[in-house]
């Protein structure tokens, strides 16, 4: 018996190690523990069961699993849920067709003690039953390699407990359970299961007592050895679990949304600062230097800022100002320039040019919806560089009335 379960569990472990090697290597994650409905599957196996009796003991019986008077083929189903990626529960009920070593010949018991009486098909000993366990699971593929949604194999020992009937002697045992379950990825709601386990209960699950039989009070229990093929079919909507937050870049994010609002508020601060000391400093006569104030207030540039590495406009309220200049454009008839820019702290010269022409572009979009003609618009784009302090400021594109 002990034989057996070695040449399996190897032949298990050569399996996956082929598995293994076809998989995509990703990060380990953290991940976030979902709903209490999520994660649920069931599964459904065929089984393939071995039966030791503890009266057999003092006989020479052949130990082989796939000798005639132990062997019985049955069914089993369970379903379970996962509450982490590495822990999970599963309630499974197998069973249905076995095999009693003791048997009954018709409707008399017979007591074989060799293997000799074990002739033609005079010896009838198969046996109805069920096996109902809480088994705990532990998928040690996710527990020490980390969770990885696209693993192929998984290796998952369990253990467990529960009651056994055997329904053709009308006897009742508790029953315990440890095996491994082996599962390999069909589809991200299918997989392919291999299911080892062995199973012992109390000595009258098959209705004797040891002492009618070798003479003497055995202290071991019954127990049998089952291996089982199936499938797992996961039930919900959720599969898996989701990506912890990136907390870092959540604060980066709106750390670049602060930097945007400082950069314009130090562009207008700065426009207010060179209105007010033109105004201190008016010559005479006032009309021309207000036409020049005008001049030089409607030709300065507006900014519209950007996120890193992003096209969508950072802070709406920007378009106050650029809606400002397009009031007037249209009233003066007048045209438009749009220039995008990227800093030069990060990307490649190739992709700082494309992202400063979109970001040209998104603003160029704006205008149109403010009602100024495309004909009026003209864009350029600056690609990455560094003429505002700090870098983050380059994010931008400006919007400034062209000279007639």
């Amino acid at each position: 018996m002990k034989k057996i379960m070695v040449v399996l569990a190897l032949a298990s472990f050569s399996l996956t190690s082929m598995a293994q090697e076809e998989e995509t290597p990703t990060l380990k994650h953290s991940v976030a523990t979902n709903s209490f409905w999520s994660n649920w599957f069931v599964q459904a196996n065929g089984t393939y069961t071995a039966f030791y009796s503890n009266e057999e003991k003092p006989a020479d019986y052949s130990k082989s699993p796939f000798k005639h008077f132990r062997r019985s083929f049955g069914l089993s189903v369970a379903v379970g849920k996962w509450f982490t990626p590495g822990l999970g529960l599963r309630t499974k009920l197998n069973g249905f067709w076995g095999k009693s070593v003791l048997g009954y010949e018709g409707d008399e018991r017979v007591g074989v003690i060799t293997p000799k009486n074990y002739v033609g098909e005079s010896y009838c000993n198969s046996i109805k039953y069920f096996n109902l366990q809480e088994q705990a699971m532990l998928n040690l593929s996710n527990m020490l390699a980390g969770y990885n949604p696209d693993r192929v194999w998984n290796f998952i020992p369990y253990a467990g407990a529960g009651v056994v009937r055997n329904c053709s002697y009308n006897t009742w045992e508790l029953a315990a359970s440890a095996g491994i379950l082996n599962t390999w990825k069909l589809t991200d709601r299918l997989k392919l299961n291999l299911d080892l386990s062995y199973n012992l209960c109390g000595d009258d699950f098959e209705g004797e007592d040891s002492k009618t039989w070798g003479g003497h009070e055995n202290s071991s229990h019954d127990r049998w050895f089952t291996a089982e093929v199936g499938l797992t079919f996961a039930l919900g909507k959720t599969i898996g679990w989701n990506k912890v937050p990136d907390v870092d870049a959540l604060k980066a994010l709106n750390q670049a949304q602060l930097d945007a609002l400082n950069a314009q508020l130090n562009d207008a601060n700065n426009e207010i600062g060179r209105l007010r000391n033109m105004l201190d400093n008016m010559p005479e006569p006032q009309t021309t230097v207000i036409d020049n104030t005008v001049k030089e207030f409607i030709t300065t540039p507006v900014s519209v800022f950007f996120n890193l590495d992003k096209t969508e406009i950072a802070v709406l309220k920007d378009l106050v100002n650029v809606r400002a200049l397009a009031k007037f454009a249209k009233e003066n008839n007048r045209s438009i320039l749009v220039t995008g820019y990227a800093d030069s702290a990060t990307g490649s010269a190739k992709h700082n040019q494309w992202l400063s022409e979109k970001r040209a572009e998104r603003v160029a979009n704006e205008l149109i919806n403010m009602g100024i003609d495309p004909s009026k618009i003209t864009t350029a784009a600056k690609g990455g560089v560094e003429i505002l302090t700090p870098i983050d400021f380059n994010r931008r594109a400006t919007v400034q009335i062209t000279e007639e």
